[in-house]
This record gives structure tokens, C-alpha cells and sequence, in this order.
């Protein structure tokens, strides 16, 4: 492998990684933030325990949600994105539309994402103190009350590295969404190295594109992280959980 000729691609085809940066990233954080809506979602009714005087269709009818996110979470998060690209790309541009490839892109990393993310989330809600959900149900807030205003935003604070993670892999993750000819980094790869002839050298330069793209994501979700942790520990510790459900509780 040549550097000289690492740098000659580069300068050659920077337009086309360019392009190829940009689709990626486009993809990768439309993806990462319409997932963390669908893993609050289905995370946070999971996690959300009914009363025991609840009716008994509302207990059938969470039951019945319970067990279609389980399987949502257990088919997406059990096979591979490339084959859920296909699969989901070609059902729908054969059976019901013929919809834009970028489209299609961002919906399966979404879904793919938001499965995930409503693992994550419904862990961050399980490290929330139990306390937090006895204080507020004893102030009067209703179960859902209790899980939007009290016990989802510490979760979501608790989960962040997680969450911050999943942005990482899906920037990385988004090469194989290649295989429904989506122009992101590594479909522009393929194409110059084919053009050039220059696979190694090529290759070399992707690679060190996306580790720059999840380097420089990572430095912006550690200081995301330490605002959010320096926000969290510059309140008084004391009442810190009483004061949070008042003010939930007034906004409600």
C-alpha cells in the first residue's frame, strides 16, 4: 500500500466522499433520533406497571402490547440490518410504493434502532430508585403521569452512554445499507475502488474516514454527557427527588 496514492485518491475523489460523508451522516443521525422516539415508546409502556385496580381489559391490553413489542424487539435486534434492508427495501417497492432509496434507508436503521434503543431505555427506567414512583403516585400523578414526568427523563439521563453509543454503530453500521444502492461512504468506496483499481489504498482512506466521523461523535457525546452529569450533581442533594416530582407534578 502506497500513501502517496492514499492521498492522490483522496484528493481526486473527495467530492464523492464527500457526498458519500454526507449521506451517511444523514442516514445515520435521522436514523439514531426517530429510534430513540421508538424505543421511548415501546421502552417506557413496557416499563409502565398498571394498578391493581386497573380494569381488566386495560391488563389484556397491555399484555397484548407486551408481547408484540417483544417480538418486534426480538426480530429486529435478532437478524442482521443488511438482510432486514433488503427484505423491508423490496416488499414495499414491489407491493405498495416505490419509495426513495433514502427513505427506505432511514426507515430500516430506524427500526432497527428503535429496537435497541427500547432495551436500553427500559434498562435506564430499571435504574431509576423505586422511590422515585412511590413519591410521585403518592403526590396523586397516574401511572403514565409518573413515567413521562418523573421516571422517563432520569432514564433517559441514565441511558445516555447507551443511547450516545447506538449513534456510533449506526454510523458505521449504515455501509451495509449499500446493498440497496443508497450512495453512502462505502457505496462511493466501491465505486472508486472499482474505477481506480486501487482497493487497499481506497479501503484505507474509508476507514479512516469513519473513524473520524465516530471520533469526533464521541468527543461531542462526552461533553453532552459531562453538561448533563454537572447539570444532575450541581443540585442539592438533599430533596433533589421530592423537588424534581413537585416540579413535574406543577407542570402536569
Amino acid at each position: 500500500m502506497s500513501l502517496t496514492k492514499c492521498i492522490e485518491i483522496l484528493s481526486r475523489y473527495y467530492l464523492s466522499f464527500l457526498l458519500g460523508i454526507r449521506t451517511t451522516l444523514i442516514v445515520s443521525i435521522s436514523g439514531t433520533l426517530i429510534g430513540l422516539v421508538i424505543g421511548l415508546l415501546v421502552g417506557g409502556i413496557r416499563a409502565i406497571r398498571l394498578d391493581k385496580t386497573a380494569a381488566g381489559s386495560k391488563v389484556i391490553a397491555k399484555k397484548i402490547i407486551d408481547v408484540i413489542f417483544k417480538i418486534y424487539i426480538e426480530v429486529f435486534r435478532g437478524t442482521p440490518m443488511m438482510v432486514q434492508a433488503v427484505f423491508i427495501y423490496y416488499l414495499v417497492y414491489t407491493n405498495i410504493v416505490h419509495w426513495d432509496k433514502m427513505v427506505a434507508a432511514i426507515f430500516v436503521i430506524s427500526i432497527n434502532t428503535g429496537a435497541y434503543m427500547a432495551e436500553i431505555v427500559r434498562s435506564g427506567i430499571q435504574a431509576v430508585d423505586e422511590g422515585q414512583n412511590e413519591a410521585a403516585r403518592s403526590l396523586g400523578m397516574s401511572s403514565m403521569q409518573t413515567m413521562m414526568d418523573v421516571i422517563l427523563p432520569q432514564a433517559i439521563k441514565n441511558a445516555f452512554p447507551a443511547i450516545g453509543n447506538e449513534l456510533i454503530v449506526n454510523i458505521k453500521d449504515s455501509s451495509v445499507l449499500m446493498i440497496i444502492s443508497i450512495t453512502e461512504l462505502m457505496f462511493q468506496s466501491n465505486s472508486i475502488a472499482g474505477t481506480t483499481y486501487r482497493f487497499t489504498e481506497t479501503y484505507f482512506v474509508t476507514a479512516a474516514i469513519y473513524l473520524l466521523l465516530t471520533s469526533i461523535s464521541s468527543v461531542i457525546l462526552n461533553r453532552i454527557e459531562k453538561r448533563m452529569n454537572h447539570t444532575r450533581t450541581s443540585l442539592p442533594q438533599s430533596d433533589t427527588n421530592f423537588d424534581s416530582i413537585e416540579i413535574a407534578k406543577k407542570g402536569v
